[in-house]
């Protein structure tokens, strides 16, 4: 009995925390408004990145549904998406990118880490998250079905990928915006339960017809490419990730994949 009792404890333990955790990850990872009498933890926050993806999509989704009652073109409706998207999450990820292109546009490999760590926008950064938003909104704006769905995929594979750079990859700082992920998230098996989770969400599609299948596979099988490729071509370059690199491949992976869910194959 007493050992069923610590069981029990034990397990109410691990829960209050892991939901303290969830609190700390839609604190960190959006601008929605969290109590901090909840105490929210913030160790281990990336577990639930794609996670918070799918909230941000179907938040995104709603919205998009509401406005298509309305009597507006599908361009400007798309425009007023992926606005929303930057203010959801505050411009965190956007901010990454522009920063590392900021980074990668120096010669001197030397000096990238110091420019990325620079907060004044340069040239490059600025046609970096140009072509990113013109991306997403061009490509929202050739969905004209599953549009709800496709961002829930974009934002959630564009976190699992993050999930795998922290993982997989060294740590280019001592400290910084995401050295506490590092910190917190060594395992290398850490992204596969999150996969399995990618792969259920993605395959959605397929219990409305067996004629989906060819838009669920792009969505796994670009998806976790495109994510997992994104990440290695940023180590490739610099050695390793920062918190602006796995904002980076946040964003690039949205952006992409949302362009390959605009093939039609009907």
């Amino acid at each position: 009995m007493t050992q069923f009792c610590s069981f029990v404890q034990a397990g109410i333990a691990f829960g209050i925390t892991q939901c303290r955790t969830f609190l700390g990850a839609i604190a960190f990872y959006t601008c929605l408004p969290i109590s901090y009498t909840w105490s929210p933890e913030f160790s281990g926050i990336a577990r639930w990145a794609p996670v918070i993806g799918w909230g941000i999509g179907i938040l995104l989704g709603l919205l998009d549904l509401a406005l298509s009652l309305l009597p507006m073109p599908i361009l400007p409706r798309s425009v007023l998406i992926v606005a929303s998207w930057v203010a959801i999450t505050g411009g965190l990820h956007l901010d990454g990118a522009m920063d590392t292109a900021d980074g990668l546009a120096v010669l001197d490999p030397q000096r990238r880490l110091d420019v990325m760590a620079d907060s004044r926008t340069g040239a490059f950064g600025a046609m970096t998250a140009v072509i990113i938003l013109v991306l997403k909104t061009a490509s929202l704006a050739s969905l004209s079905g599953d549009r709800g769905w496709s961002l829930v995929v974009a934002a959630g594979w564009g976190r699992w990928g993050q999930l795998v750079a922290i993982t997989r990859y060294p740590y280019l700082k001592a400290e910084g915006k995401g050295a506490f992920h590092k910190a917190a998230i060594r395992a290398s098996w850490e992204p596969f339960p999150m996969l399995m989770l990618m792969i259920g969400v993605s395959s959605i599609p397929l219990w409305f017809g067996w004629e989906n299948q060819a838009t669920v596979l792009i969505s796994i099988l670009g998806g976790s490419a495109i994510a997992f490729l994104t990440g290695a071509w940023f180590n490739q370059k610099l050695g390793g990730h920062t918190g602006d690199t796995y904002g980076a491949v946040v964003e690039w992976t949205e952006a992409l994949l949302l362009c390959l869910l605009t093939i039609d194959f009907t």
